[in-house]
């Protein structure tokens, strides 16, 4: 199995686990500065009401991530919505445990550089131009290995050169 494959399915797991990270790093100090309820557009408010007798309460970073969320929901179709609303429903049936292990691996990923991250990010959407059938088939190849393979292709895919970059016209 090629490091190709590994970063494609090394993407996929990123790609799936980035909306659940808000509340990662909780624990860090919070020196962001807050959002004012009244900063809030209405439809936000509309969307965040459950939260306006506590909002002054909640750490200023709290109050961002969530102001930026509802902008996003807001921007979305009623499809993107829903597969939201998958994803959310997926992430609340996981264990701690299990939610632990994917903020691990997203703080992971955030220390990678940011040409590995875009790397990255562009073999997850080669993936995602896979047939169904062939997703399907390169992860059942992945769960055939055994760790030691696993282990063997990571350690292949973290030093392997890397291809340059194609240069930007006028430079």
């Amino acid at each position: 199995m090629s490091g190709k494959l590994h970063s494609i399915i090394l993407a996929i797991w990123l790609a799936l686990v980035a909306p659940f990270t808000v509340n990662a790093q909780e624990s860090a100090p919070d020196t962001t500065p807050g959002v004012t309820w009244q900063s809030l557009a209405p439809e936000q408010q509309g969307l965040l009401e459950k939260l306006k007798s506590d909002w002054d309460s909640l750490p200023p970073g709290k109050q961002q991530s969530l102001a930026r969320g509802s902008e996003r929901w807001l921007s979305m179709t009623p499809e993107q919505r829903e597969k939201a609303r998958g994803r959310f429903e997926n992430w609340r049936e996981l264990t701690d445990e299990q939610r632990a292990r994917i903020r691990d691996r997203w703080q992971q990923f955030q220390d990678l550089p940011l040409d590995e991250q875009e790397r990255i990010r562009r073999n997850f959407n080669k993936f995602r131009e896979l047939s169904p059938e062939r997703r399907q088939e390169l992860r059942e190849r992945w769960r055939q290995l055994s760790p030691e393979q696993r282990q063997q292709l990571r350690e292949r895919f973290r030093n392997r050169p890397h291809p340059r970059q194609a240069p930007t016209p006028g430079r």
